[in-house]
């Protein structure tokens, strides 16, 4: 018979933590190894554009992070071993992470052989034998989500470099400052009381722009000197283009898969779509905005120039799967519409006091990243 041949260096270089081996012993207990050689030695395309999503925003956790906050770790883990077989229902990332596996579908269709895709990791600090519970949720729901890290209450900041992540979703706003003072392409994820419906077949990625996809520059000057002068400012540099902010890298990630199914001759039929959302408006600022944009080499599919009026209603219109913002105000407008809005904790507007959910959300000390 054929010999079995050596594992290439590339196929694993992941480090058998102590989690790792826990959960490699939980497995062999439940006649479930196969689950590890999935989770851990999966080789990762050397393309993938990695995204990484904690557990709490996959699935709705909150009766668990209730118990973890009011009966401790032990009751915790006791009552999700008890409720093993019982899935999580479908949480705020999740139609985002639906719609990542269905562009990797059309992807795999027109290029069979490449390793550009999405790939997801579930991030999560738990104790591995929740794992369990997460990896029965994940077949239920028929995703693709093959690599897990369980970081057993450890920060997740030095596997997120590991895997090279292209962006980190969580719903501690700690965790996502601490990426992006890494470099690392982050926001707080939120949960609408009501999420709109989106579309299953198209993902859809709205950014705003100053403070997101550009640095704070330009909100800087109209911090400290107003309208007219933001104006003055903008029209002046015009020309040259602005400092990218932490977003910037994804959109040039979803740029470069756009790009595929451009060559294809799918551009109208182009399974991913992307919109700028900014307050800036058209002819006083958003000049610099585009031009910036073009001087990157990047497209944008929709811009829409809003001169501070809310942004709301104009996300309700798009259905986005997911909204990128670095001002509060911004993101509760957009959640109390429906959609799924992430905060980005980044530039001159985060030195203002916020009110509403940030608050709730940072006043808790979350056992789930």
């Amino acid at each position: 018979g054929a010999e079995l041949q050596p594992l290439e260096p590339k196929s694993c270089n992941f480090e058998l933590d102590w989690i790792k081996i826990e959960l490699f012993f939980t497995l062999v207990c439940e006649e479930q190894l196969w689950i590890f050689y999935t989770l851990l030695l999966q080789p990762k395309p050397e393309n993938a554009i990695t995204i990484g999503v904690s557990a709490r925003v996959l699935f709705n956790m909150e009766k668990e992070q209730q118990i973890y906050e009011q009966q401790g770790m032990e009751e915790y883990i006791k009552y999700q071993v008890e409720h093993e077989t019982q899935p999580f229902s479908p949480g705020p990332a999740f139609s985002f992470v639906k719609a990542l596996e269905a562009v990797n579908t059309r992807l795999r269709e027109l290029y069979p052989e490449s390793e550009e895709l999405f790939d997801v990791v579930l991030m999560t600090n738990n104790h591995a034998y929740v794992g369990l519970r997460l990896i029965n949720t994940i077949n239920y729901h028929k995703l693709f989500i093959e690599r897990f890290c369980m970081t057993g209450g450890n920060s997740p900041i030095g596997y997120l470099k590991a895997y090279h992540t292209n962006l980190y979703l969580s719903a501690d706003p700690v965790k996502v400052r601490e990426a992006l003072e890494e470099g690392i392409a982050a926001a707080t994820m939120f949960t609408p009381e009501k999420i709109t419906e989106v579309s299953e077949t198209q993902l859809r990625v709205a950014f705003d722009g100053d403070a997101v996809l550009f640095s704070d520059e330009s909100e800087r000057i109209y911090k400290a000197h107003g309208l007219d002068k933001f104006f003055e400012h903008e029209k002046t540099h015009e020309n040259k283009p602005l400092d990218h902010g932490p977003l910037k890298g994804f959109l040039e990630a979803l740029g470069k898969l756009q790009k595929k199914f451009y060559g294809k001759g799918q551009r109208m039929d182009c399974p991913i779509r992307t919109y700028l959302v900014t307050a800036r408006s058209a002819a006083s600022s958003g000049t610099r905005a585009l031009k910036t944009l073009r001087s990157w080499g990047l497209e944008i599919d929709e811009a829409l120039f809003l001169a501070g009026a809310p942004k709301g209603p104009m996300l309700e219109k798009i259905r986005p799967h997911i909204f990128f913002d670095d001002q509060m105000f911004h993101v509760e407008g957009a959640a109390e519409m429906g959609t799924v809005a992430c905060h980005v904790p980044y530039g001159i507007a985060q030195r203002i006091t916020k009110k509403g959910i940030h608050d709730k959300e940072t006043s808790s000390a979350p056992q789930e990243s």
